[in-house]
């Protein structure tokens, strides 16, 4: 580890000298995978897409949709039509005006595109009408609540069309957008490097000249380069590292809540010839669940700073399941259990990026499921490689962070439907489906309440996934930064950020 960490410090201090006064330098735990909406997956690439690509609705601080690229809605009576009035003078980065056409565009791209992932997420819209320039109408199939939450992600980021369509597949290598920066270069694993967009619609907002994006993995080496200079802002700082610095004078801290969770994918569908007992039998993921205690996971590598859990719903929601409780450690009933289920000792891989912070979980969790009859391998991969391998469903367990979502669908649908775009393991329940379908379509809060507690006590017992904890957003920048805002849905805007 000693000479992982000297290395890539050698590397950033290489790349990124003192830095002039308009160069903002971020650090991220990983490196974002593809830097196309249509095709990205994950966390980090949702920081970058922030400073690239606009989307057609934005969350605000108290998780209230507002205006973006869209600067009004309405939904039609029966609720199966959203009409949207878009911003005039808004420009591509490649000089292509943004329009009602644009919008029309990418949605049928997202919709239709066969390596487009937004497709479950936009299933419920069968059509987008051009009223005018600039008004659009989103025409359902039945009425779908979720939809302003997925058009405030990567589903409404509107791309360049005739750029977009030119690259097709690759559009990811050189993506043009209407965010306030526009691609400038990438060297995988190195960095990611977006210059400021002087015709941005809101321009006088922006008022640094570049951002570059350095993926560094040890959260210990970020904050070193932090203290040393060479960054101005990293993404996450350690629990661990929170006390200490607080009391260094070059840098600021920030914590804030988050709807962002951690959880242990498994996949059920795993054909391989060395295929783990945990993918064939729900006993054996019950008896894993009760070998280990969040709490500890918590206390241990967190200095209890996060809020273990086990729901995507963070404790105190509305959508919390009350009914589903955190469940306690308990040795001797997951060796009972595992025994019902014909098996001694049962080996199984943990895949996790290659950060220390997503390693000592995996630690944490091997050495107290080993005296249940656990053999927990780890297995640390680069981030991307990492989705790379979970996206072809080749692994047997996957430790992740998914970033949250204001509606409780974009928390639990990705995962637990059928056709989830990140539903890996293959899970597949035709009454979870109902459950989350139906969920969809009401607007009574009340009854989405009942629907999603329903289909989240199904998910769980199935155990295809094990929420770990929630987070609360721990960031740190350089004194020379101003105007930083640490959001809840962990999106670091640079909108009204400087250097002194």
């Amino acid at each position: 580890m000693l000479r992982v960490c000297a290395v890539a410090l050698a590397g950033v201090l290489a790349l990124a000298g003192p830095g002039s006064a308009a160069s903002l330098r971020i650090g991220l735990q990983s490196d974002p995978d593809l830097l196309d909406p249509a095709r990205g997956g994950s966390f980090v690439g949702r920081v970058v897409f922030a400073a690239l690509c606009d989307k057609l609705v934005d969350v605000s601080d108290d998780l209230k949709f507002v205006p973006q690229l869209a600067t009004d809605w309405t939904w039609s009576p029966d609720g199966k039509a959203l009409t949207m009035r878009l911003r005039s003078g808004v420009t591509f980065h490649d000089g292509e005006p943004f329009d009602a056409e644009a919008v029309r565009f990418n949605i049928k791209r997202y919709k239709d595109a066969s390596y487009s992932v937004r497709k479950g997420e936009l299933k419920p819209v069968t059509d987008v009408e051009v009223v005018d320039p600039l008004t659009v109408r989103f025409i359902l199939s039945a009425p779908y609540a979720p939809l302003l939450s997925v058009l405030a992600d990567r589903a409404g980021m509107m791309m360049a069309p005739k750029a977009t369509e030119k690259a097709g597949e690759a559009a990811s290598s050189n993506p043009s957008c209407s965010g306030p920066f526009r691609f400038k270069q990438r060297v995988a694993q190195d960095k990611i490097v977006f210059e400021r967009f002087p015709d941005y619609w809101d321009a006088k907002s922006i008022l640094v000249d570049e951002v570059t994006y350095l993926p560094i993995p040890d959260p210990t080496v970020n904050l070193m380069n932090l203290r040393a200079g060479q960054l101005d802002i990293i993404e996450r700082i350690a629990a661990t590292d929170m006390e200490a610095a607080k009391t260094d004078a070059r840098i600021r801290v920030s914590s804030a809540p988050s709807l962002a969770y951690y959880t242990l994918s498994i996949n059920l569908a795993d054909k391989s010839p060395n295929a783990s007992p945990m993918s064939k039998d729900a006993r054996v993921r019950e008896a894993f669940e009760l070998s280990f205690d969040r709490r500890v996971v918590n206390e241990v590598v967190f200095g209890g700073a996060f809020v273990p859990s086990n729901q995507t719903e963070p404790p105190g929601s509305r959508y919390f399941n009350p009914d589903v409780p955190l469940p306690q450690r308990d040795v001797e009933k997951a060796k009972k259990l595992l025994k019902e289920a014909g098996y001694d000792r049962v080996p199984f891989t943990i895949t996790v990026a290659n950060n220390p912070t997503d390693q000592q979980v995996a630690q944490v969790i091997q050495s107290m499921s080993a005296e249940a009859g656990f053999d927990v391998k780890i297995d640390a991969m680069e981030a991307t490689s990492m989705v790379d391998r979970t996206n072809r469903g080749d692994y047997q367990s996957a430790v992740v962070i998914w970033s949250g979502r204001t509606d409780p669908d974009g928390n639990l649908t990705h995962w637990a439907a059928c056709d989830g775009y990140l539903n890996w393991g293959k899970y597949c329940d035709p009454e979870v489906d109902k459950l989350l379908n139906q969920a969809r379509t009401v607007t009574d809060e009340a009854q989405r309440v009942a629907l999603y507690r329903q289909a989240t006590s199904r998910w769980l017992a199935a155990r295809a996934h094990l929420v770990l904890y929630h987070l609360n957003w721990l960031r740190a920048y350089s004194v020379r930064v101003q105007g930083f805002h640490n959001s809840p849905d962990g999106i670091i805007r640079l909108q009204g950020v400087s250097l002194r």
